[in-house]
């Protein structure tokens, strides 16, 4: 997996662009954070220990389908 690469995720109003850049967070050595271009949208997810990918913080408001938005264009 890339440890940057430029995303594209669905709005409510329209697409977003951002940048997903591979991190560490809060104990998570494999997280991702994806910020957008106009730097109003930050979103962080890993895989759980069920091997689940999670939000694990988020900017406001959040839609819950851009988890699996995310997950599809990391791997």
């Amino acid at each position: 997996m890339k440890q940057q690469f430029e995303a594209m995720l669905t709005g409510s109003d329209a697409t977003v662009d951002g940048v997903v850049s591979k991190i560490t967070f809060e104990g998570y050595e494999n997280a991702y954070e994806f910020e957008s271009i106009d730097n109003n949208l930050h979103l962080i997810i890993a895989k759980n220990e069920d091997g689940k990918w999670v939000r694990l913080a988020s900017t406001e408001p959040y839609l819950s389908g851009w988890v699996d938005e995310l997950v599809q264009q990391i791997v």
